[in-house]
């Protein structure tokens, strides 16, 4: 179901701003950051998504088909077996 709310722009120092009633807040569940882009004439305004949201799912996900393994295995050189010391 689509709600229609039509907001004045109000001046707040040098920028400006609109109110967005709680009732759309809660809705779209926007509550300290928000991250918004331009399509076209339109400003879309969504949550703000953290630093690698989602990525302990895909982790398990890797791991279940065997994806998490290295795509290369480490080879030592023979600098590393007779100069390298601990």
């Amino acid at each position: 179901m689509e709600t229609f709310v039509r907001s004045k722009i109000i001046k707040i120092g040098n920028s400006r701003g609109i109110r967005i009633p709680r009732a759309l807040l809660e809705q779209a569940g926007l509550v300290d950051e928000v991250e918004m882009t331009l399509e076209g004439d339109r400003l879309i305004i969504h949550s703000a998504r953290k630093p690698r949201q989602g990525w302990e799912v895909k982790f398990v996900q890797m791991a279940q088909q065997g994806d998490d393994r290295l795509l290369e295995e480490m080879r030592s050189s023979r600098w590393d077996e007779e100069e390298w010391e601990w």
